[in-house]
């Protein structure tokens, strides 16, 4: 199965359903007042964990997702129907953010986690809403809210508790395939693995652990070379980084120098990675060529407080030692908290909503105000009285007079939402 672990897609919520302009209309109730009822609430876009699905495939020839809208409301009060939330699968590790701003919107890490991306809008209301003392039989309604839209990028994060890095053909891919049921492909050609592989690895009854074969890491990663962004990408949730280096020098590189690379790309990343906890490796013991190095890898362990360990993944030598290891330190490793919020989207309400009035191109007046515009998506203006309800609103806002000392002048177009109106004194 093909890996993708990033991947771009467009949401729109459902719309709110019309509200109902009607009146009463009974046998012996000549004047039976305002009977519209509301309309319902557009379907909500949300982002659901599965654990049935390991990438974001799905979403390389299906990008865009729209939920259905609500239904209108009727005569006798009876309110729209809601529709449906449109529930999109993702896989554990997934973190969303806002394809424009590149906010962090929300970090799925649990199954069955649920986060909503775009909300589906309110129902209009209907006439029946309307009625008071003042204003006994109103003839108008609300459209539905407009629902939200947003593009999102979606990033998987592998969500593993031991991470292999190390260069090309260091045997990281033989490692894994070792001690877990993993089977990547494996060869002497640089970049044989190309896409992360996760293998389970059992320590005994009920006890295992995750492991994540990460694509060989080289100079410059921290900038991308190689593809390196897309492979430090899967280290940052890992407890526990095993640092594979080659005892044997096969490819005629220096272990050490090897070593201090890597961690040198490491930490230009991110610098909390770079305190990640480590275990060095030496593999390739098998080789003669190793015998050579083993001592100066020994010593760069012990100036760098690193746990060290010699094997041989492809002569399985030392690996009982290494993984036993591993499974204690896992026990004894304190959990990181968490910086990102497993769900922040659309959680705090701002109370500030200033009215902002900018100039474009063709010098017409554009009104920015959420609460405005909300307003003018919902209102029927070929209603004389919805009409009226949005004068009072315009100068409730005191629009007149900030359009005045922006200098507008008779005739001139302001655009508020997707509606234009000409400017008369």
């Amino acid at each position: 199965m093909q890996f993708i672990d990033r991947s771009k897609i467009s949401v729109r919520a459902g719309d709110g359903g019309r509200g109902k302009s009607s009146f009463r209309r009974e046998k012996f109730v000549p004047k039976g007042g305002p009977d519209g009822g509301d309309g319902g609430k557009g379907g909500d876009i949300v982002l659901e964990v599965d654990e049935n699905i390991n990438t974001l495939l799905n979403f390389r020839f299906n990008r865009k997702f729209t939920a259905d809208n609500g239904g209108a409301g009727d005569r006798k009060q009876q309110f729209g129907r809601g529709a449906e939330d449109c529930i999109i699968k993702v896989p554990q590790g997934t973190l969303v953010k806002d394809a424009v701003t590149g906010e962090i919107l929300a970090d799925l890490t649990e199954l069955g986690q649920r986060a909503v991306v775009a909300k589906g809008g309110r129902g209009g209301r209907g006439n029946a809403k309307f009625k008071s003392a003042s204003r006994r039989a109103p003839t108008f309604a609300e459209f539905g809210e407009p629902g939200e839209s947003r593009e999102l990028l979606l990033e998987l994060k592998l969500l593993a508790d031991v991470g292999l890095v190390g260069y090309p053909s260091v045997g990281k891919s033989s490692l894994i395939a070792a001690v877990s049921s993993a089977r990547p492909e494996i060869a002497d050609y640089h970049f044989t693995t190309l896409t992360p592989v996760l293998g389970v690895v059992t320590l005994g009854y009920e006890k295992s652990f995750v492991m994540a074969d990460i694509p060989g890491l080289i100079e410059g990663a921290a900038d991308g070379v190689g593809l390196g962004h897309d492979f430090l990408r899967h280290i940052e949730r890992t407890k526990l980084i095993l640092h594979i280096v080659d005892a044997a020098a096969v490819d005629g590189r220096n272990p050490v120098d090897d070593f201090k690379k890597i961690n040198v790309e490491l930490k230009r990343y991110s610098e909390k990675l770079s305190k990640r906890p480590q275990i060095l490796v030496a593999n390739k013991i098998d080789l003669p060529q190793a015998k050579e190095n083993l001592p100066a890898l020994e010593t760069l362990a012990a100036q760098e407080g690193l746990e060290f360990f010699a094997i041989s993944a492809a002569a399985h030598e030392n690996l009982d030692a290494l993984i036993n290891f591993v499974g204690k330190q896992l026990d004894e490793l304190v959990p990181e908290v968490e910086t990102v919020d497993a769900v922040k989207i659309f959680d705090v309400a701002k109370d500030d909503d200033p009215v902002i009035i900018e100039r474009n191109d063709a010098a017409e007046f554009i009104v920015r105000n959420k609460n405005l515009e909300k307003i003018v998506a919902m209102t029927n203006f070929d209603d004389s009285e919805g009409l009226r309800r949005f004068q009072f609103i315009w100068r409730m806002k005191n629009l007149d007079a900030l359009l005045k000392a922006r200098g507008i002048k008779e005739g001139v177009t302001v655009h508020i939402g997707d509606i234009e109106f000409e400017w008369h004194e």
